[in-house]
């Protein structure tokens, strides 16, 4: 708003109010004097302009986003833990300690003989990435085998400052109330490996509620990822009653969202001494950026469009790549419309 208000402007302007028959040289007494003066009011308005910006959400920086928020009583989500399946050729004690490469994980649940729940100690994303051989910290007598083999809930980093502005703004203009969409959309979400949620009214029936998840990694959900949200929501033993998230009344569903492969085929002209072999790894790191934008928009944006041209734009721009004709989607040389409780992901990719 201030973006004019520059030192020169503000020297000018000063000068411009004293009568003409004064020395206002550059140099001159009054310039002198004028120059001081002009670079605090120059720096005052420099500050105004933050203060400005600062006041209101679209434009405030994280720290008073967060006191601005917080007047609604909404704060950041916090960083959570991944939660992954561990198995052991012998019982081990819990709260034993183990380590896969930087990460370290702990065991707090016993789920079968020689099978464990393990909770990594780093917060955040960091957790969902690995799977594979784990090193036990301490001593265990009789251990042979230790490995991570699945991950059952996915960690969350904490939620980053366009996420929470959304989230913020959102309020604003969409009450959540008595269990109406915005409520389970909200509250569902918020829970820990949860990367959002599609709601469907009397979808079993009169009085019933269809929750279509997907995990925080932006894909498919485990199976302990479901059976938590079910059990926040509306317990299977009580269904029904209000005992969950769910207001009483409200039979809810939960459900998880579920991977639609997709095999690509294109004709590629390449630039000189390119070809396949060259660009294929880079082809399929564009597509499979373009399939997380588009499962990162599900549900907000409905049913998701896979879209052929979005995919020859991407090869288009990769290194050594002149032209792309004839792309096919399983086959089909036509956009691919998903249902709605489907999200996309890469299988074969050919050029």
């Amino acid at each position: 708003m201030y973006e004019e208000m520059t030192f020169e402007r503000i020297v000018r302007r000063m000068l411009d109010a004293v009568p003409q028959n004064v020395d206002k040289r550059e140099g001159s007494i009054l310039y002198d004097a004028v120059c001081g003066a002009a670079l605090e009011l120059a720096n005052l308005y420099i500050e105004l302009d933050v203060v400005l910006n600062e006041t209101f959400a679209d434009t405030a920086s994280r720290e008073y986003l967060i006191r601005r928020a917080a007047e609604r009583g909404l704060s950041p989500e916090p960083a959570t833990n991944a939660v992954l399946r561990g198995e052991f050729n012998i019982d081990v004690p819990i709260g034993s300690r183990f380590s896969l490469e930087e990460l370290n994980y702990a065991v707090f649940e016993k789920i079968g003989a020689g099978v464990y729940r393990l909770r990594c100690e780093t917060p955040g994303e960091a957790g969902n990435k690995r799977l594979g051989d784990l090193v036990p910290i301490d001593y265990i007598e009789g251990l042979q085998s230790a490995k991570l083999t699945q991950l059952l809930l996915p960690g969350e980093d904490e939620e980053d400052t366009e996420a929470f502005r959304k989230r913020y703004l959102d309020s604003l203009t969409s009450i959540a109330f008595g269990g109406n969409q915005a409520d389970y959309k909200q509250k569902v979400t918020a829970l820990d490996g949860v990367g959002g949620v599609k709601v469907s009214s009397t979808f079993y029936g009169p009085g019933t509620v269809q929750l279509i998840i997907k995990d925080s990694d932006m894909g498919v959900p485990s199976a302990e990822l479901v059976s938590a949200v079910k059990q926040a929501v509306d317990p299977a033993a009580k269904t029904g009653q209000g005992v969950g998230i769910a207001p009483i009344g409200h039979k809810v569903t939960v459900e998880g969202a579920e991977w639609t492969i997709l095999n690509i085929a294109a004709t590629i002209t390449y630039q000189s001494g390119w070809n396949w072999a060259a660009v294929k790894t880079s082809a399929e790191q564009a597509i499979d950026e373009y399939f997380m934008e588009l499962r990162t928009r599900w549900p907000d944006d409905g049913a998701i469009v896979v879209r052929i041209s979005q995919i020859e734009m991407r090869l288009l721009n990769l290194p050594g790549v002149l032209d792309v004709t004839g792309t096919t989607l399983n086959g089909n040389s036509n956009n691919l419309l998903l249902a709605g409780d489907r999200l996309p992901k890469r299988g074969t990719v050919s050029g």
